[in-house]
């Protein structure tokens, strides 16, 4: 039995999830806020810890939290030392970053430059060749959206990036002065009849046709053609029924790359 805490530092939140083995004991989101310490995050696993009821899972003396290895991905270099430093203190151990020398992912990048690859797209490939082989296309829809193109040698062939649904949003807001600020969210009606529902409206059938438009242009390339379309990330939710385009949902997928690559690292 191998106990592994993952985690999923993102530049609106920290996904957080305990596995032993396969079996999910507990997942929780903390905003990815600047002014976090070391001292704070600890405190905050501690308490969401100590909420599991798992008698196994109780700090030990001086080793602290017994698991067997952390594995992060990060696109917020600054939270990475505050990590670091409070899974020393919860953990005794501090966590292995996709990305570095030691995590070795089993996947070639054809990017030009494969450090400028977010640890989070390399993750949701890994993961989605495992589940669906390859080729394969991962939309992620968060703070930025992007897709992550899996060739069908297995390689990470590389992907397109675009502004989040809300960023978008938050844009158009800040750029002009009579438009109020709204969030995003599905929209059943085509056309708005007052300034927010026409917000609403118009910011979901762009991404919903957008993004089926940009799936569409991937797919008529011959080599993708039959790739499986699989989405992910806290946004995709609110557009996915709509997404006709789309074959598979997955919410954990960067946590079950994740956990492969813990696997594969802490043996």
């Amino acid at each position: 039995m191998k106990r592994f805490l993952l985690v999923d530092i993102g530049n609106t939140c920290m996904v957080f999830g305990l596995y032993e083995d396969e079996h999910m004991l507990g997942r929780w989101h903390l905003s990815s806020e600047r002014s976090l310490t070391p001292d704070e995050l600890a405190l905050k696993l501690r308490g969401l810890l100590d909420s599991l009821p798992c008698d196994s899972l109780k700090p030990q003396t001086d080793a602290g939290y017994p698991i067997d290895g952390i594995m992060a991905a990060s696109v917020v270099p600054h939270l990475d030392p505050v990590l670091s430093e409070a899974c020393a203190q919860v953990f005794g151990m501090p966590p292995q970053y996709v990305g570095s020398a030691s995590v070795k992912t089993g996947m070639a990048v054809d990017y030009r430059n494969p450090r400028e690859v977010g640890a989070d797209r390399i993750v949701n490939a890994v993961a989605a060749r495992e589940v669906f082989g390859a080729p394969v296309i991962v939309l992620d829809c968060g703070t930025a959206t992007t897709f992550d193109i899996v060739s069908p040698e297995g390689h990470y062939a590389g992907g397109l990036i675009l502004p989040g649904m809300e960023v978008s949003l938050a844009a158009l807001a800040g750029r002009a002065a009579k438009l109020p600020e709204v969030s995003f969210a599905a929209s059943n009606e085509l056309i708005g009849r007052d300034t927010a529902s026409s917000m609403q409206a118009g910011s979901y059938w762009a991404a919903v046709d957008g993004l089926s438009g940009i799936i569409r242009r991937l797919k008529s390339l011959p080599e993708y053609a039959d790739a499986p379309v699989v989405a992910t990330g806290g946004l995709a939710a609110r557009i996915i029924d709509a997404m006709q385009d789309v074959d598979e949902y997955r919410p954990l997928l960067t946590l079950h790359g994740l956990l492969l690559l813990a696997r594969r690292h802490f043996r």
